[in-house]
């Protein structure tokens, strides 16, 4: 799909919020490789949904959210699991940003069920972008599924609409065209 189309779903889900909210409708999951928009079109999304609707909105990169859990683990820590948890089970529109990026041990995957599964639950708005998709590219790719697992995956597939995003990598296109300009 191309970045306009990314876009155009994007556009969607803010004009047809307070319908998507009453009927319990779909957030997005955006997929594709680094650097073609992902995060910048999900917290554009968020954004706008906060300033022209005033949700209560909650930006996280997954991996981080995961640290600041093991953190809560610590003694000397300020903060419980569920003082860490709390935000993001009630936020009204969550990003959740690099789903599947941290290595999936036991543990990653449980914790990613139960955020998951109480937005689910809760009927809550949820924004996810991730670098891995549902086909394998080659034969050493990990699929979506293989990084977050199949109930985790098949709550997704109710809970979000996909939209793939084709393209190059920004971040590289502008550091080439900066060594160009030289």
């Amino acid at each position: 799909m191309s970045k306009w189309r990314a876009k155009a779903e994007a556009g969607t889900l803010i004009e047809d919020f307070p319908h998507i909210v009453k009927t319990h409708g779909k957030g997005l999951m955006y997929v594709g490789n680094v650097g073609v928009g992902k995060t910048h079109l999900a917290v554009a999304i968020l954004r706008e949904l906060i300033e022209r609707y005033g949700v209560r909105g909650l930006f996280y990169q997954f991996g981080m959210l995961l640290k600041e859990i093991q953190n809560s683990y610590n003694p000397v820590s300020q903060t419980s699991e569920l003082g860490v948890l709390q935000p993001v089970f009630e936020a009204d529109v969550l990003v959740l940003d690099e789903l599947g990026a941290s290595k999936p041990t036991d543990w990653v995957r449980d914790t990613m069920m139960q955020i998951i599964n109480t937005r689910y639950n809760e009927k809550r708005i949820t924004i996810f972008t991730t670098n891995f998709r549902d086909v394998a590219e080659n034969e050493k790719s990990e699929t979506l599924e293989d990084r977050i697992g199949t109930r985790v995956r098949s709550r997704l597939y109710e809970m979000c609409k996909t939209v793939q995003i084709e393209g190059e990598d920004y971040r590289r296109k502008l550091s080439q065209a900066g060594r160009d300009s030289r």
